[in-house]
C-alpha cells in the first residue's frame, strides 16, 4: 500500500508483490518437501541420501570413472 500511495511505477508494484508471493510459496514449499520427498521415495533417509547421490554420480559421470577401473 506504501508504493501505491508514493505513486511508485505499477511495474515496480507488480514486481514487489511477486516477490511477496514467491517467498510465501517457497516457504510452505520448503515446508512440505521432507514429507513428500518421504511418502514418495520412502521413510528411509539415508536410503534417499544414497539415491541422490547415485543420481548425482551419473549426471556427473563419476559412474563411468568407477566402471572403468
Amino acid at each position: 500500500m506504501d508504493m501505491i500511495i508514493s505513486d511508485e511505477s505499477p511495474s515496480n508494484i507488480s514486481d514487489k508483490i511477486k516477490d511477496i508471493l514467491f517467498a510465501k510459496s517457497a516457504e510452505k514449499i520448503d515446508g512440505v518437501k521432507g514429507s513428500v520427498a518421504a511418502s514418495t521415495f520412502g521413510s528411509d533417509q539415508l536410503e534417499v541420501d544414497q539415491a541422490v547421490s547415485d543420481a548425482a554420480d551419473v549426471i556427473s559421470g563419476a559412474s563411468e570413472a568407477s566402471d572403468a577401473e
